[in-house]
């Protein structure tokens, strides 16, 4: 199925608005998290303790807030659980961030906020549906594994790149993906929302998601390199990507579709882990046209003005 007939784009043509677009973005996410609200790390990595709270009627946040202060717990985050089918939400999280440095002390944690809910909502009632804690040891460990599996990722599609193509395709690839990564978790610090272990794993998906999104791409630059050796090497990325933009809009439209309907859908323990396939599927999609493919022509072009031999079998031509 194609909805793009014959489409003619001049991709390479815009890549100066393209790299604005990405310097906007990436900066803002930087600074975000270097100046304002950091990484914002959920329970699962810096440890604390989870209670999930049902009550007979929608309570106010301010006066269960205000009930954590008299109680003495400071810190805590208060959030609601609803969806789009469900504003008005009975239910609530009480997160007690990381205050101890043992397990014992998360423990009389929890205590502590269930006396003070219970001190103060004992006429209209509540229900604690269940409690999670993340002690601090088990929470930084959790941390850095998510480091080695993004970065472990990372460099086993560089090589596999390497070998299936040329390194200069897995640099471009890689650094695509990391512009893509980089800028999800700058939406996060943005909008100040937790990212979870549920939240890495929707990052370690959108990368893959991204790279078979590029690989498709630079598979069609290499098989049009190898029939149009006379062309200009951005003459033959531009068609390489004109000739995959309708698969590239129809599969990621769908899946974008798809991961829409859980961020909207599927409620507030979802909420992150579908925030960040909805970030990264329209970043990645993006990248793979507008970053990966135009760094092939930009480190051709910086190699033959460095008089060095070019790495990709396209001529270049002078306009």
């Amino acid at each position: 199925m194609e909805l793009f007939r014959d489409a003619n784009i001049d991709w390479l043509g815009k890549k100066w608005y393209f790299l604005g677009f990405s310097l906007i973005f990436s900066v803002a996410g930087v600074l975000s998290m270097l100046f304002w609200h950091g990484i914002p790390t959920g329970v699962d990595f810096k440890g604390g303790t989870l209670v999930y709270v049902k009550f007979d009627s929608t309570p106010n946040e301010d006066h269960i807030r205000a009930a954590m202060d008299a109680a003495g717990i400071r810190g805590t985050k208060i959030t609601r659980i609803s969806d789009v089918l469900q504003k008005t939400s009975n239910e609530e999280v009480i997160s007690l961030p990381e205050s101890a440095t043992s397990d014992a002390n998360h423990d009389a944690g929890r205590a502590q906020v269930l006396a003070a809910l219970g001190a103060n909502y004992h006429d209209s009632g509540f229900t604690v549906q269940q409690v999670e804690i993340v002690g601090p040891t088990a929470g930084k460990q959790l941390q850095s594994q998510a480091w080695f599996a993004t970065g472990y990722s990372l460099l086993g599609m560089l090589v596999y790149l390497w070998f299936r193509f040329e390194l200069i395709y897995g640099l471009a690839a890689v650094a695509a993906v990391f512009h893509d990564t980089l800028i999800t978790v700058g939406a996060f610090s943005l909008i100040n929302q937790e990212i979870t272990l549920t939240v890495i794993a929707a990052i370690l998906t959108l990368i893959g998601y991204s790279m078979n999104d590029t690989i498709v791409v630079f598979d069609r630059i290499r098989e049009n390199l190898a029939t149009t050796r006379r062309e200009n090497l951005a003459d033959v990325v531009n068609k390489s990507i004109n000739q995959t933009l309708s698969r590239t809009v129809i599969a990621s439209g769908l899946t974008f579709l798809t991961v829409l309907s859980l961020y909207l859908f599927g409620g507030e323990v979802l909420h992150g882990f579908s925030f960040a396939l909805v970030v990264g599927i329209l970043i990645g999609t993006y990248s793979s046209i507008a970053v990966a493919a135009p760094m092939l022509v930009a480190y051709q072009d910086w190699r033959l003005k460095q008089g060095k031999q070019a790495v990709l079998p396209a001529k270049r031509v002078k306009a």
